[in-house]
């Protein structure tokens, strides 16, 4: 049956059935049910899953230095140079195999948060109730829910019996919504369509009926989930910079070629031997390193983010964490615990009672001027607890043997009324088989209000508790209760009191709910709460949705790191400017707005205003993705974190999607290129931290192999320009660049935190991954290694020494010179004295495994043949080590000159800013 949309929500329950061609008693025929499951399909969203190893693994050579390697490869093939092809075709391999099994690694992790059990429904077909799966529920279908039910897809409630829906994962609400039969404006926004069930959601209280209208994609899950699927996911940081700096060395390479071309020709070189040295020249350009050790960095950094609790899907999420400006952060549950808990009570004489614990645990106790206190101990007290967990549907289910939660089942609101009683001590079975439910009134949406009745103890008369909005119950009560347990009159002074009170309680984030009595009272179901006028006023509870314990400390951390959290929220507006003042969210300056006047705003506006907006409440999936886009535009890095199906479109969209692994809804986590385990806040804060740390060693790693590959370019175009022989052979360039390079670039790159990565600002997603500090550096280290090199080859050479001696003596000079410049790299001003080898092992064995190499290519008679070397004495092998030292000492003098000018500006106050 074809899904079209349509305002179901503003239409009767009855024109829903006759529409669906259904019947509200006998729901679908058999036949016709299988019918509309062929035609339609199955109740499900189209899951893409995981790509193919082959697919993953070619995905891998997309960055532009792989590209280059390739192109170096096949240059040396085509002049029979096939050793040194093989050698670029195996990193290549490497690189492409250590990015296939990360991510290999990183989707098996993913697979294991997956539910794997199948959901089930009840409905009605051929006027019998039946289990079915969810998947083969179909348009028309009358489904049956009751508390703790999953709701199979979007349907018209037709039956509501104090139904109430969470809605949190599609629309961000924290509180349940109470269900309607009645239809609603059609202007009514997702959030405010009492009138409908949709997918993806559960039944926290109460039963209803409801005819099917929309399955699948046809669902408003569905149309989120095709929303995500369409967003364009934007490259991150690091691919940009990569694609930047492989665009420039391809253009260098190119000039570079036509060059030596060029000079060799005038020289009067023969043509074989110029593109001989050509080649060298591309070779000694290209970083062939470099990209393995981006992927080793990436990798290794997964590695310490999976230790920490955060699955990363993809290798490129890692640093582009480390880049992130702006956190868009979900509340419910993500900065809260999606547990309501009572924090404040009031009784109606004025005292207030504090509770502690948070969330779905009878663990806390209760405070009464200064004193603990538990049921029993103060008659005002006793008739509030009694009351909140009499007229209440929620149950709290202690832990079993298998599992050691208490797990709520009802309204959370309800629920936590619930473990209110049992913080002071009720047992809310015994107390409610003691003074079982005569009647009720069902909560209303338009009375705010419920009521049960009760059989009195003791043989006294029946019961009525009242609890809802304070406003409506208020104008029931003619009494409060006192102290001593006797009723006052609840005059003008004590009413305003209580208003008081309320508000106050309000103006903290605490949803409020006041409580009466009727003594001797009983319901009528004609006169409904009309009959119930003379109520006495037990108090007012306060509960809230709380901060995670953590919440508050990585907010802060954010804010020292440069990174600006922004909550986007389905709450309400109010709730959501008090729980960010709370946690740190929300500052002084700070703007609050509404999907209502989100809605109203241009782009240009909201461009103008997003620096002060802190907090979005009551949005629809589309505007967080609109929200997410404009700070893209303002050049910001976006965190998005979430795990409702409402928040997958922006996850897609964001520079960084983050997904809760046990709250996250499959949609969420198929959209985020990051999963938070545990759930926990803090935890993508560690994340940061860790992208930091590995952003910082890419540079650390690029620092290393640039300098050596453009000292090796200058070196040998000087010596072509000055005449002076080949100082390296290509063989030994590629052996310099993968293993000399190799060994220790891929373990500098597992240098630990320097500590201040959560003090440093941002890195701007804009600069070039040779940024001015690290050109800066270049400008000493290459023009240093350079001159050492140079230098060496012309004075061994005027000295009379054989060629193939000084081409083995330059050879291992350049490797002694890495060696040194590798210290240099470990920190942009620290000396390297001051930072031990043993903070680093892998680093120490990569320097030793690397002399032992370079004597045995220098060495050993086999791998003289390959590499074109021949044995010196140690002799010249001490100086070699003696000069290469330059290297060391010329920055060790620049690093002091710059730790003295940062103590100078941090000593000298900075010159006044004119006035005019």
């Amino acid at each position: 049956m074809t899904q079209t949309p349509v305002s179901w929500f503003s239409r009767s329950g009855s024109e829903a059935v006759t529409d669906t061609g259904s019947n509200a008693e006998t729901g679908l025929a058999d036949v016709e049910a299988a019918t509309r499951l062929a035609s339609s399909g199955p109740n499900a969203l189209p899951h893409k899953g995981p790509k193919s190893l082959f697919w993953v693994f070619v995905g891998q050579f997309k960055s532009p230095l792989i590209f280059l390697l390739l192109v170096a490869a096949v240059v040396a093939f085509a002049i029979d140079e096939r050793t040194d092809a093989a050698v670029i075709a195996v990193v290549v391999a490497l690189n492409a195999i250590i990015g296939t099994v990360q991510e290999g690694r990183a989707e098996r992790s993913l697979q294991a948060l997956r539910k794997l059990s199948a959901h089930h429904c009840r409905v009605v077909r051929g006027g019998r109730e039946l289990d079915l799966l969810t998947r083969d529920v179909v348009v028309g279908d009358i489904v049956v829910v009751a508390a703790g039910d999953a709701v199979p897809a979007d349907a018209r409630v037709l039956v509501a019996a104090a139904l109430q829906v969470s809605e949190s994962s599609l629309t961000g609400e924290s509180t349940a919504v109470t269900k309607q039969v009645e239809p609603v404006a059609p202007s009514a926004v997702l959030a405010d369509r009492q009138s409908m069930l949709f997918a993806g959601t559960y039944v926290a209280a109460g039963r209803g009926r409801a005819v099917v209208v929309a399955t699948g994609t046809g669902t408003e899950i569905g149309h989120i989930a095709n929303l995500a699927a369409t967003s364009v996911e934007p490259a991150t940081p690091l691919e940009r910079r990569i694609d930047r700096l492989g665009r420039i060395i391809i253009v260098a390479a190119v000039v570079l070629f036509f060059v030596v071309i060029g000079v060799g020709l005038l020289r009067g070189v023969p043509m074989r031997d110029i593109v001989m040295i050509a080649v060298s020249q591309i070779v000694g350009l290209v970083p062939e390193g470099l990209p393995v050790a981006m992927t080793v960095a990436l990798a290794v950094g997964v590695q310490r983010m999976a230790r920490r609790r955060a699955v990363v899907r993809r290798l490129s999420a890692v640093e582009t964490l480390g880049c992130t400006t702006v956190i868009c952060t979900d509340k419910t549950g993500t900065l809260t615990k999606n547990e309501m808990t009572v924090t404040t009570v009031v009784l109606a004489d004025g005292r207030t009672v504090t509770v502690a614990g948070v969330g779905y645990a009878p663990a806390g106790a209760l405070t009464l001027d200064g004193k603990a206190v538990k049921a029993g101990d103060d008659a005002a007290l006793d008739a509030l607890l009694q009351a909140v967990v009499l007229c209440n549907d929620g149950t709290l289910t202690a832990p079993s043997e298998k599992d050691d939660q208490w797990r709520p089942l009802g309204d959370p609101t309800e629920v936590a009324l619930v473990t209110l009683g049992q913080k002071a001590g009720l047992v809310p079975e015994a107390l409610r088989a003691s003074q079982p439910r005569r009647a009720e009134i069902p909560f209303d949406a338009d009375t705010k209000m419920m009521a049960t009745e009760h059989r009195g103890t003791d043989g006294a008369g029946d019961v009525v508790n009242i609890k809802g909005a304070p406003g409506a119950v208020l104008a029931l009560c003619r009494s409060y209760r006192q102290a001593d347990g006797t009723d006052a009159a609840f005059d003008d002074a004590a009413r305003a009191r209580v208003v008081a009170a309320a508000n106050e309680l309000g103006t903290r984030a605490l949803r409020v709910l006041a409580v009466a009595q009727v003594k001797d009272g009983t319901i009528d179901g004609d006169a409904g709460f009309a009959g119930l006028g003379g109520a006495t006023l037990l108090g007012l509870v306060g509960q809230i949705d709380p901060p995670r314990d953590e919440v508050t400390d990585a907010v802060a951390r954010c804010r020292a790191a440069g990174i600006r959290p922004v909550m986007i929220t389905g709450d309400h507006k109010a709730t959501a400017i008090a729980i960010g003042t709370i946690i740190g969210i929300v500052g002084e300056g700070d703007e609050a707005v509404d999907g209502v006047e989100l809605e109203a705003l241009d782009d240009d506006t909201l461009a103008r205003r997003l620096p002060t907006i802190a907090v979005f409440a009551r949005v629809h999936p589309a505007q967080k993705l609109r929200i997410v886009t404009a700070l893209q535009k303002l050049h910001q890095v976006v965190a998005m974190t979430g795990d409702g199906v409402n928040d997958a479109p922006a996850l897609m969209r964001a520079d960084v999607g983050v997904a809760m692994g046990i709250t996250g809804t499959e949609v969420a986590k198929d959209a985020a290129k990051i999963v938070l385990v545990d759930d926990n806040f803090a935890t993508l804060i560690a994340a940061i931290e860790e992208g930091r740390v590995v952003y910082r060693n890419i540079k650390k790693a690029t620092l290393l192999l640039l300098s050596t590959a453009f000292a090796e370019v200058a070196v040998l175009l000087a010596a072509l320009i000055v005449g002076l022989p080949p100082p390296f052979a290509a063989v030994q360039i590629l052996w310099n660049n993968l293993v000399t390079e190799g060994l220790v670039t891929v373990n500098l790159i597992m240098e630990p935190a320097e500590g201040d990565e959560m003090t440093r600002r941002p890195i701007d997603p804009q600069e070039p991954l040779i940024d001015r500090v690290l050109r800066g550096r270049m400008f000493v280290m290459v023009p240093t290694i350079v001159v050492v090199t140079l230098g060496w080859l012309m004075a061994r050479t005027a000295a009379g020494v054989s060629h193939a001696q000084v081409q083995t003596e330059t050879f291992t000079l350049l490797a002694l010179c890495e060696w040194f410049n590798v210290l240099n790299c470990r920190s942009e001003v620290r000396s390297a004295f001051s930072l031990s080898l043993f903070r680093n092992p892998w680093l120490l064995g990569g320097l030793v495994l690397g002399n032992l190499l370079q004597m045995a290519v220098v060495f050993a008679p086999p791998l003289q043949t390959v590499f074109r070397t021949v044995p010196f004495g140690l002799w010249e092998f001490v100086m070699l080590g003696v000069v290469a030292s330059t290297v060391l000492w010329v920055e060790e003098l620049r690093k002091l000159v710059v730790r003295r000018h940062r103590r100078l500006a941090a000593v000298v106050p900075a010159p006044a800013t004119p006035t005019t």
